[in-house]
């Protein structure tokens, strides 16, 4: 099988790409998140989780997954000072072995292809943009491990009967081959750098020093896209091809003024063309 012949280039002491998951005090859906990752086809990487200061429930169902799972598992912590995504994404970064990262966040769940399309999709120059399922609370709380493991809550007729609505974004779990390549090409979505469901080379992320601290909730992560945009790095779509569902939550801690704060970044990073932020991994 295709899957055997990728793995058959790399042993467990080379790992070919390093997953970012993000979480704060969120252990239900991150153990949702972490039994996905345990039923990749693609099983040659790791998994960093750039916890953004959980408790200690947190602590402790990371400890019991890395006796679980088959990859290993770094958890990047700092204390809990508020939304500071972009401070513990950039620590994560470090400690990142591979050469190659995937980010996404502690609650989306990944189909069993999803490390492996974005293996077999990572080119060097580009950056791969995916996108999310979006699920009511109410079949959120219903996925259980064993739907994860079984692939039932990709399934469309099992989502329909937890009373999944109708809708064109419902393609998103039926494409496949042609038709998804079909839809990658055609949407209107911009490939852009999506904190959920997005990769690119650590070398790149690194050369435009990671993400910018200064921002917190809304849109560092397409500011980060930005940046590797203005030093050359295009983007290219994925969002019909590499999936995962995003768990329902509330966002306490999504406020205006934040949002107002980094849109004047990112204006600056689009005027300017800047590649570099003084306020990355480096700092001034």
């Amino acid at each position: 099988m295709f899957i055997f012949a990728l793995q058959s280039k790399y042993t467990m002491n080379d790992i070919s790409i390093s997953v970012i998951i993000s979480t704060y005090n969120s252990p239900e859906w991150l153990a949702k998140v972490l039994h996905g990752y345990n039923n990749q086809s693609y099983q040659n990487f790791e998994v960093v989780i750039a916890d953004d200061g959980s408790k200690q429930e947190t602590i402790d169902l990371i400890e019991a997954f890395k006796k679980e799972v088959f990859y290993s598992i770094t958890h990047v912590w700092h204390e809990d000072n508020g939304f500071q995504k972009s401070q513990i994404l950039n620590k994560a970064i470090v400690k990142c072995r591979a050469d190659y990262i995937l980010m996404s966040d502690g609650d989306c769940i990944p189909r069993e292809d999803f490390v492996e399309i974005h293996f077999r999709e990572r080119e060097i120059g580009y950056f791969l943009s995916g996108g999310y399922f979006m699920l009511p609370m109410t079949i959120s709380e219903a996925i259980t491990k064993e739907s994860i493991l079984n692939g039932k809550c990709f399934n469309l007729k099992w989502l329909k009967s937890h009373d999944l609505s109708s809708s064109f974004k419902n393609n998103k779990l039926t494409a496949r081959g042609f038709k998804s390549w079909f839809l990658n090409t055609i949407t209107p979505t911009n490939a852009s750098w999506n904190g959920h469901n997005a990769s690119g080379w650590k070398k790149d992320i690194v050369a435009i020093n990671g993400f910018d601290e200064r921002m917190q909730y809304g849109g560092q992560d397409r500011e980060l896209g930005e940046r590797l945009i203005n030093l050359g790095i295009k983007g290219k779509q994925i969002r019909y091809s590499a999936i995962c569902i995003h768990l329902d939550h509330p966002r306490g801690y999504k406020n205006q003024e934040s949002i107002n704060k980094n849109l004047a970044i990112r204006k600056t990073t689009k005027v300017e063309k800047r590649v570099w932020t003084d306020y990355g991994i480096i700092k001034k």
